[in-house]
């Protein structure tokens, strides 16, 4: 005994067995141990407050129930990665399904794909969920990497130890746009950091219906944002309303809005997307574009489990979006009626 701390070496001198034999009941390898002898090491143990080193037992078996999450620490988030919105509620709602399947989640925050692997095999994960890489990172990553593991919005042919979930994002933007359209909006303009991959299929849903809508690239950072915001404020007064590719770009730009003396819905109608928390809060609630946070992480978990056990029949899973009506979009059909 050191320190006071209980060792394997002194509960297997009390009963008289090998210290082998009782590392293979702490570590759950008991069948060619007999239930007599289980019960008297496991009762010993409780009695003597033995505290194991769980990370040397996860490692030590072939199911560590380890998930690995890995997010890509984008400039975007300004080295503010978790506090984003989207990230803190796919994290949140992969947390909780995790402890429902009784899994252990293990989280890094990297913009390094490289540091994956190593990631990967250090802690001997029985999987991982990755969010925010580029389709070159998870080609890298398939090649190195022989654990299963599914990506958020990927945007590539997946296959192998692979799965992509995505939301629609053309119907998402399909349904915005159906939206401003039916209250008599026609000049839209659509918001992103970027005119590629899930926000340029935003847009292209937004002008399918709504075909004078345009793409403004803004910048990620804030403080670059709101000075570009001020530049091209009377360019962006020519439209009545705004699609955000996000809820934050949504919520930022209000608040820009309101600097410049402009109010919401009144002056200029404004749609998100995401369904954050922080959207029915909101002053005035923001009407977005619905993705459901736990339906896609419970869905991870399921893939993970299928690539696993080699019953994996589908590599590129589809999930639905719904439009969530609130109070920042305005009724331009009805105050014309009105008058």
């Amino acid at each position: 005994m050191e320190n006071g701390r209980i060792r394997i070496a002194d509960i297997a001198e009390e009963l008289g067995l090998s210290t082998a034999t009782v590392s293979n009941v702490i570590h759950g390898k008991t069948k060619k141990i007999s239930d007599e002898t289980v019960k008297r090491v496991q009762e010993l143990l409780e009695k003597r407050q033995y505290i194991p080193n769980m990370a040397g037992i996860l490692l030590a078996q072939n199911d560590s129930k380890i998930v690995g999450v890995v997010i890509n620490d984008h400039e975007k988030y300004e080295g503010h990665t978790l506090e984003d919105q989207f990230i803190s509620a796919s994290v949140n709602a992969l947390a909780k399904e995790m402890e429902k399947a009784d899994k252990f989640l293990m989280l890094k925050v990297t913009g390094k794909w490289s540091e994956i692997p190593k990631f990967a095999s250090m802690w001997n994960m029985e999987g991982m969920v990755l969010i925010g890489f580029c389709e070159q990172d998870y080609k890298k990553l398939r090649e190195q990497m022989h654990i299963p593991f599914v990506v958020y919005d990927g945007y590539m042919e997946s296959s192998g130890n692979l799965v992509n979930i995505e939301v629609n994002h053309f119907d998402g933007g399909v349904q915005a746009g159906h939206y401003l359209k039916s209250r008599g909006h026609r000049d839209v303009l659509c918001i992103s950091d970027n005119n590629i991959c899930m926000d340029l299929d935003r847009f292209r849903g937004l002008k399918s219906e709504l075909p004078r809508a345009e793409l403004m690239v803004i910048p990620m950072e804030q403080e670059a944002r709101t000075i570009f915001y001020r530049e091209h404020l009377e360019e962006i007064k020519k439209y009545s309303a705004v699609f955000a590719v996000s809820d934050y770009y949504a919520m930022d730009f209000i608040q820009f809005l309101k600097s410049a003396g402009l109010s919401v819905p009144a002056d200029m109608s404004v749609i998100g997307f995401d369904n954050v928390r922080e959207c029915e809060k909101f002053v005035p609630p923001l009407t977005t574009i619905k993705q459901d946070y736990n339906e896609r992480a419970a869905l991870a978990l399921q893939m993970l489990k299928q690539l696993k056990d080699g019953v994996c029949r589908e590599n590129n899973v589809l999930l639905p979006v719904t439009l969530i009506e609130r109070d920042t979009v305005y009724d331009v059909k009805l105050h014309k009626k009105s008058n």
